[in-house]
């Protein structure tokens, strides 16, 4: 411990106080960190929707307060107390409470639980794991868990819904390397060139697009990543095939779920939650060996079209959150 500095950069969100939300740069030591067994320097973190939310106070993404935002970290083990680590290992952390209940990302050291780390898989390195980060992380266990319930690429095409999110080209890219084909449903028309090179078969307008009224419609799709929720999630529950699974991930659109049972008793339709945050460890390490083998993207460095420092991440929340961001934003750190 004796090598590491006093204190280090990190992007400290400290909730709302008299003057309104505080969150900004400061030194931090490491005895100010939560606990954890593993300390890690670390190198890239990324920008998720969930990251803009917590940093901007827009969204109540924090537990408690003050904590260092970020819920994805990659880098190197400079200690570890735990036998599974040792120092040089090249290590990432997704989700497991960080940014939430404890400190996160943003910073140049991290110090986390033992079981929360992952050992880098071979087939990626420390950046192109924060290409994924949460997002891939996010479609690739939708899928898994998906495939478990027997989902194959031979019932047909999964359309990808908020397709020019980081979740939905990510998605898309992992369905395409994963054998199936993909259709996407975006707002922004002005990508649809874009997911047709990250392999999405079809784009359809989300203005354009009309369920019916009916419990059960024409069945369009063999099955659906779902970040939108809402009116989007009501429809897909419409019109997926018999013994088809809707892998549902996120709540952009609305919370409220207006359906009825006939899809799942007539058509055997499965509602799948997807918590990446909460993943258990077995799925983790099973996603990410999937990410770095057979379902690795083969469009990671086109989705990552911006690269930050921890000062520009105000800006970078305020995009996201007017929906301005496209692709996926890197965070250079400190360590």
């Amino acid at each position: 411990m004796s090598t590491l500095p006093d204190s280090f950069p990190a992007f400290r969100i400290h909730g709302e106080t008299g003057d309104g939300w505080r969150a900004g740069i400061e030194e931090v030591g490491l005895d100010e960190l939560s606990p954890g067994e593993v300390v890690i320097r670390a190198q890239w973190s990324s920008v998720n929707y969930k990251d803009a939310l917590a940093g901007t106070g827009a969204g109540r993404i924090l537990r408690k307060t003050p904590l260092i935002g970020g819920i994805d970290v990659s880098g190197t083990v400079v200690s570890s107390e735990s036998p599974d680590f040792a120092p040089g290992d090249a290590v990432l952390v997704t989700g497991c409470g960080q940014s939430e209940t404890r400190d996160g990302g943003y910073a140049g050291f991290v110090r986390a639980e033992a079981a929360s780390v992952i050992p880098l898989p071979r087939g990626l390195d420390l950046r192109e794991a924060m290409i994924l980060g949460t997002a891939g992380f996010t479609a690739a266990l939708a899928l898994l868990r998906m495939e478990r319930l027997g989902q194959n690429p031979g019932q047909g095409p999964i359309v990808v819904t908020g397709a020019s999110g980081g979740v939905g080209m990510l998605g898309i890219d992992i369905l395409t390397r994963a054998g199936y084909e993909a259709h996407a449903i975006t707002g922004k028309l002005e990508h649809l060139d874009f997911l047709t090179a990250l392999g999405a078969r079809q784009v359809i307008s989300r203005d354009k697009l009309y369920w019916g009224q009916r419990p059960l419609e024409p069945a369009h799709w063999a099955g659906a990543l779902d970040g939108v929720g809402g009116e989007m999630l009501d429809g897909l529950t419409r019109v997926i095939q018999p013994r088809g699974n809707i892998a549902s991930y996120g709540m952009a659109g609305g919370t409220e779920l207006h359906t009825t049972v006939m899809p799942f008793i007539l058509r055997a339709v499965s509602l799948v939650g997807i918590s990446a945050s909460t993943a258990p460890r077995a799925d983790r390490e099973a996603v990410w060996s999937l990410l770095a083998g057979p379902w690795r993207p083969a469009h990671l460095t086109a989705i990552a079209t911006r690269e930050v420092t921890l000062d520009q991440l105000p800006g970078v929340f305020s995009d996201m959150l007017d929906g301005r961001a496209f692709g996926r934003t890197l965070v250079r750190l400190p360590g």
